[in-house]
């Protein structure tokens, strides 16, 4: 049998950390499609953050400098502000992604997808409050936007305030039902709180939604991984993804869990050699 064990302080704060990185891609950060405006010959065919994700590095070092050029032709363009901002943010330069969301907001005021992924960069930023004002002010009471209420609950977990996160997740269900990237956030609400197995059963149903895509399974690899059942979490990284994004994948878990050194404690408790990990 499997021990699940409950997460150290410092478990704790590096899980946040991954976990906001992991769902922020899914809390209305990333241009639509829904106009999806491009600049002829200069922006690659892509508009989501998922297909941003399934690049390698040469290939989003591409895109950013491609990207960021048609930005600097067109530093009002929704779309292209959008695009360049969530490559920014996949590669670490988030006071970057930040300035360049800013200027999006501030030539779409009321375009409430646009301020949500104004909240987000600032999120990422470490601005926290002014992350929530922002997403509070997109959002209508009359006619709430189920992304909105995922990004705020995104931002109180990374605050620490996860009963209210959990609210906000459940309010986004409610308007948007068995949406599987609010379901993934709210299970990593519970693996940021040390409730892996609550945790487990919001991923599993999460991936099992239509709709579920590598990140949600990324997550739920990595709530798994963490109760120790590696090649478990190792199968589900590698599902529905070639070889190269499965290889990162299971890179990326063995490097998030070798930071707290326990992936050869994970390991022999799954039964399985320990990796060499340097």
């Amino acid at each position: 049998m499997t021990a699940s064990f409950a997460l150290l302080p410092n478990k704790i704060r590096l899980v946040r950390t991954t976990a906001f990185a992991l769902v922020a891609l899914s809390v209305a950060g990333c241009a639509s499609t829904k106009r999806d405006v491009e600049t002829t010959g200069s922006i690659p065919k892509v508009s989501t953050s998922s297909s941003f994700e399934a690049m390698n590095s040469a290939e989003l070092a591409n895109a950013e400098q491609s990207i960021g050029a048609a930005y600097g032709r067109e530093p009002k363009n929704r779309d292209v502000g959008m695009r360049y901002a969530t490559l920014l943010g996949m590669t670490g330069k988030h006071a970057q992604a930040l300035a360049v969301m800013q200027q999006v907001a501030i030539a779409n005021p009321a375009d409430r997808e646009v301020l949500a992924a104004y909240g987000k960069a600032q999120a990422a930023a470490g601005q926290l409050e002014q992350a929530l004002a922002t997403i509070n002010r997109a959002q209508t009471p009359d006619h709430p936007d189920w992304r909105l209420y995922s990004a705020e609950g995104a931002v109180l977990d990374q605050m620490g305030r996860s009963q209210e996160a959990r609210t906000k997740y459940r309010q986004a269900l409610d308007t948007k039902p068995n949406e599987p990237t609010v379901m993934s956030n709210l299970g990593m609400s519970y693996v940021l709180s040390g409730d892996l197995k609550t945790a487990e059963t919001y991923m599993r149903n999460a991936a099992t939604q239509p709709r579920a895509d590598s990140r949600v399974r990324q997550n739920l690899a990595l709530v798994v991984g963490l109760q120790g059942r590696f090649s478990e979490a190792e199968d589900i990284a590698r599902k529905e993804l070639s070889q190269s994004q499965a290889d990162a994948n299971v890179t990326y878990l063995r490097s998030m869990l070798s930071q707290q050194n326990s992936w050869a404690k994970l390991a022999d408790k799954d039964g399985k050699p320990k990796p060499n990990t340097n």
